[in-house]
This record gives structure tokens, sequence and C-alpha cells, in this order.
């Protein structure tokens, strides 16, 4: 190991396990909250709780509130995350079933981008129209106003 490598390794805390709930968390990049949360969906199992009551998380919990928050970040809801999540523990499971819940929101984001896209195109068309001068005349309040 190197000197710079020595001193990088001095200066990193050893991680230790369990952790309180602030503390993984942060390790995971979510908030307190968040995990409360995820929690109460069923997303992460029942974690062990110490004599006084405060929840401790080991490294799989934090490991699993990673996948989560990744999953999060791409899109996906919370019943798509439980299945995802029950896939991955599922070491006998096919890819095919996994690439299946994927194409399966990669379609629904499609429709949600292409839904977006209209109303983008609808206001781009109100606001071309609209003068944007000193008068009170609006076709973009006429148009929302309209039935």
């Amino acid at each position: 190991m190197t000197a710079s490598a020595q001193h990088a390794a001095a200066r990193t805390p050893a991680m230790h396990w369990p952790v309180a709930i602030g503390v993984a968390a942060r390790r995971a990049g979510v908030s307190a909250r968040m995990v409360r949360h995820y929690e109460s969906l069923g997303l992460l199992p029942d974690v062990s709780r110490t004599d006084s009551g405060y929840r401790q998380y080991n490294e799989a919990d934090v490991h699993t509130l990673r996948f989560i928050r990744r999953s999060r970040d791409l899109g996906f809801s919370m019943e798509e995350i439980a299945t995802l999540l029950g896939l991955w523990k599922d070491k006998a499971r096919a890819s095919a079933q996994v690439k299946k819940v994927a194409q399966a929101h990669i379609a629904n984001l499609s429709e949600r981008i292409a839904a977006m896209q209209a109303i983008q195109r609808s206001l781009q068309t109100l606001v071309h129209c609209c003068h944007g001068d000193d008068r009170p005349d609006c076709p973009i309040l006429d148009d929302l106003a309209s039935e």
C-alpha cells in the first residue's frame, strides 16, 4: 500500500454495524423519513431494535435502501420496486422476469413523455398566439377559460 493510500485509509473511519436510522439513511442517500416510509410499505424488512426501541440497520438493510433509491431515481413505482426487490432476492428467478418489469416501465414512460410533449406543443401554440403586449386580451387565458 502506498503512503497516500495508507493516509487515506487512516482518515476513513471503519464502517461499524449495526447503525441508527440517521446513519443508515445517510449511507443510502435517503432521508430517515423515507426509510420509515419504505418500512411501512414493507419494502424493507423489519429491522432489529435496541432494548430502548431504536432501530438498528445492518449492511444488507443499507444495500436494500440503495436499491430502492436507485429504483426511485429511475422512476419505478413503489409497486414495481416491491416486485423488483422480490426478484432481486430470488436467486432462482429468470432475468426475463426482471426485463419484463423494466420493459413495462419503459412503455409507461414513453406514454407519459408523449403526453407531456402534447402538452408542450399546445402551450407553445398558445404562447405563439399571445401578443404579450399591454392589451388585456390573451389567447392563453381564453383557452384556459374555455370549456
